[in-house]
């Protein structure tokens, strides 16, 4: 079923603006963060640009306890958690990488080990990528620490923040150590790193790399075995370099199975699609979305098809031109005919959206002959464009974030999943919208054509979101991008 949505009339009170995000001040709530990404962090210079990928440990014994770990080291890779790691040295095998850096806790050093295989370059443990210290918590069951130390550990789970204990703020701490590990990791002359540690340790990295404060913490999932890549671009004058995190947490498993967001279950979803390439794809802004997609494209789309297979999907909404359509329906084809394979099943139409507001590629375009910056999507890539050309995509965007959460509130249907179809730009900026991050913070991710993005809603449409992973392309298999491979100046998929 095909209809069209048009914009809503209002898009709600903005977003409270509010300074720098220390990590000395109070984070209970999140607001909007004006200043540029640039300002907010103290990363030095570089001279060469370098991709830094992230791997946290397999699954532990205190892991399948529900023992708090934090920095102890009593625990190691369960049989599961090797089998991650496995999972993941396949998945960088043919990625090539100058150095690792990882914690020296057992759980992340055997983890390294198993992915390094049989590199011959050097290893190098580093004591601040240990996890998060977490002093008279460390070793307690879950129910223990609620019974031991009561609004402690509810301050914990509710506002890490700004959580306290034995004289320590873990998290404050922990966001100190991360910038430290940066100056380290950024020093050393490999062009390629791989870095293995840490749940809360690489939240940290993720956060700290783009100028994000304790208040993010939990917000950017970082699962067992999960992989990040951020890449780190020098600026042609020099200072703290350009950089965009080109994926996040993209995991050995299916990225839209059941599970749980920071350890609470999740009942909505929204699951950003990117389309699939088209003709002129090599071009990002040029006839964007007017061109049907090319074979790959189609591959692409099929590809997220079958991804999307068992998830039960609510609604789809969809950028109204025709990659993002034809994308749209055929995961909505593929939906309908999964839900009719027992012999009394009825069909069950999946109702696909054309939203305009969903629709960036005009407003980019505008944008484009109105700048000086390049057609390709590469580091830097939003200097080039006027602040009002920006405004107007920001504000578009703005409106159809919230058109979204409205699509996916329901009382009559606590647990809910949407799927929304558009441009790499869009979901871009629905991205940094979700974040309350401002219209520079675009500039700080990547998407490919073909990816998927997570964002899960524990507390419902109204809470915060949840980031799962931004990027997510294992899926594609053959036709995926490695992961050490820079694709910011390529000129073919």
């Amino acid at each position: 079923m095909l209809a069209l949505v048009p914009p809503p009339l209002a898009c709600g009170a903005p977003h409270r603006r509010s300074p720098r995000p220390g990590r000395g001040a109070c984070c209970s709530s999140l607001r909007e963060i004006r200043q540029a990404p640039e300002l907010l962090r103290s990363l030095p210079e570089i001279r060469e640009a370098k991709r830094v990928v992230l791997v946290r440990h397999g699954q532990s014994t205190w892991n399948e306890e529900g023992r708090i770990q934090g920095s102890s080291d009593l625990s190691v890779l369960t049989p599961k958690g090797e089998s991650q790691a496995e999972t993941s040295r396949q998945m960088l095998l043919t990625d090539s990488f100058d150095v690792c850096f990882t914690s020296p806790l057992i759980r992340s050093k055997r983890t390294a080990e198993i992915i390094w295989g049989t590199r011959q370059e050097e290893m190098i443990p580093e004591p601040d990528l240990r996890e998060i210290d977490l002093y008279s918590f460390q070793g307690l069951l879950k129910y223990e620490g609620k019974q031991k130390f009561g609004d402690a550990y509810r301050q914990w789970q509710k506002d890490a923040a700004n959580f306290s204990i034995d004289g320590h703020y873990p998290v404050r701490e922990l966001w100190d150590r991360a910038e430290s590990c940066w100056s380290k990791i950024l020093a050393h002359e490999g062009k390629s790193v791989l870095v293995v540690a840490h749940n809360a340790v690489n939240q940290a990295l993720v956060a700290t790399a783009i100028g994000l404060g304790t208040q993010y913490f939990r917000i950017l999932l970082q699962s067992n075995c999960g992989v990040s890549v951020i890449d780190f671009t020098p600026k042609p004058r020099g200072g703290p370099p350009h950089i965009c995190i080109n994926r996040l947490n993209q995991t050995p498993n299916s990225p839209v199975a059941p599970g749980t967001s920071g350890g609470r279950k999740t009942r909505n979803r929204i699951i950003l699609v990117c389309h699939g390439t088209t003709q002129s794809n090599t071009e990002v802004f040029a006839n964007m979305g007017y061109e049907s997609m090319n074979m790959l494209g189609i591959i692409q789309s099929q590809k997220t098809a079958e991804l999307l297979l068992d998830l039960k999907i609510d609604c789809i909404a969809c950028s109204p031109r025709v990659a993002s359509v034809d994308t749209a329906m055929s995961i909505s084809e593929v939906q309908e005919a999964a839900d009719c394979l027992g012999a009394d099943c009825m069909p069950r139409y999946v109702e696909v959206k054309k939203m305009v507001d969903l629709e960036v590629e005009p407003a980019f375009q505008q944008a484009q002959k109105n700048s000086t910056g390049s057609l390709v999507v590469h580091p830097g890539w939003l200097d080039g464009y006027d602040h009002r050309s920006l405004t107007d995509i920001w504000k578009q965007t703005k409106k159809a974030w919230h058109s979204l959460l409205h699509e996916l509130l329901n009382e009559s249907e606590p647990e809910r999943n949407l799927v929304v179809v558009g441009h790499p730009a869009l979901h871009i900026a629905l991205i940094a919208q979700c974040l309350n991050l401002t219209m520079e913070w675009m500039g700080s991710f990547h998407l490919d054509a073909g990816s998927v993005s997570v964002i899960d809603f524990p507390d419902g449409p109204t809470g915060r979101g949840i980031v799962r992973c931004i990027n997510y392309t294992a899926h594609l298999g053959r036709w995926s991008i490695p992961v050490t491979r820079s694709t910011a100046y390529d000129e073919e998929f």
